[in-house]
């Protein structure tokens, strides 16, 4: 893995930019019963041949994050292994060895790698970890604060940009704590997706540290300027398609989604709303998404 501040640009990539196209999916979104819930456990999303969104059941489990699947010449990278560990309940092993499998059924290669990484080390984004621990030719970098900017290299530069090469596929990455300390995002110049896992989505912002989400969320609007970004997808949604309405936490029916993919623009409204929000407690509610500070006395508790 390639560590340092890229130095020149990846002109193969903006070409794949500028011919760049929506998400075209529905994604599963629970059911009325979840007894009688006829989903499958994981919906697989292929965007392009090389690039694979994944979101589990709210079925399974209520938060139903997405994760995120990119495949390189040499190695893939998964991001995130959802919100619950057991394969009988969450097959994630299964289904990713199956895509693999595919993958190398096209592109044969005998010595092809999968690495596991995070968003950031919350339960919801880190159970399936375990599926993986056995897998050959697998690494699974923890999520924790110690051992992820290790690998990063943000243990000795917070500021840089780290690069994880895939072959002829490099992804930019950088520290992004308020959410979480140990938060990272992710840029894909092959899609020119933006993942930010729970920095920011169409859903509640949970945040423990206000003032490193504000230099965060800076952070990624420069970062965005000089970057050819399509779409900007955390790990949820939350929000209903009515502006400022989201629904209750733990719901596992959700029939009026509004879209996973956010944009630049959105971005610089959650900026906007921080201006809003200033120095206050609490649970500040927005058309996109709402504002949940928990870095002060009042805050909103993970379950509000």
């Amino acid at each position: 893995m390639d560590a340092q501040e890229p130095e020149t640009e990846d002109l193969a990539a903006r070409k794949r930019i500028a011919a760049a196209r929506p998400l075209d999916v529905r994604w599963i979104h629970g059911s009325p019963s979840a007894l009688h819930n006829t989903d499958p456990e994981l919906q697989v999303y292929a965007h392009d041949a090389d690039t694979v969104i994944l979101r589990q059941n709210k079925a399974v489990h209520y938060e139903a994050p997405f994760l995120f699947l990119l495949f390189g010449e040499a190695r893939a990278v998964l991001l995130d292994t959802g919100a619950t560990a057991s394969p009988a309940h969450f097959p994630l092993r299964r289904v990713v060895d199956e895509l693999m499998r595919d993958r190398l059924a096209a592109r044969p290669r005998d010595d092809y790698e999968l690495l596991v990484l995070h968003t950031h080390p919350h339960g919801d984004h880190i159970a399936g970890d375990g599926q993986f621990a056995d897998r050959p030719g697998t690494r699974v970098v923890d999520a924790s604060l110690d051992e992820a900017w290790a690998f990063f290299g943000f243990d000795r530069d917070p500021d840089g940009v780290a690069r994880v090469d895939l072959g002829g596929r490099v992804l930019e990455c950088l520290a992004t704590p308020g959410h979480h300390a140990a938060a990272v995002t992710y840029f894909d110049p092959w899609t020119g997706f933006l993942l930010t896992g729970d920095t920011v989505y169409p859903g509640r912002l949970y945040i423990e540290d206000w003032a490193a989400f504000t230099r965060t969320v800076d952070r990624l609007i420069g970062f965005c300027a000089g970057r050819p970004v399509t779409h900007v997808l955390g790990c949820h949604i939350e929000m209903t398609r009515e502006p400022g309405q989201d629904y209750p936490v733990r719901t596992t029916h959700q029939p009026d989604e509004p879209p996973l993919e956010m944009t630049t623009a959105q971005l610089r409204a959650v900026r906007a709303a921080i201006d809003t929000v200033g120095d206050r407690p609490g649970r500040h509610v927005f058309d996109d998404f709402v504002l949940c500070r928990r870095d002060l006395p009042g805050g909103v508790p993970e379950d509000a």
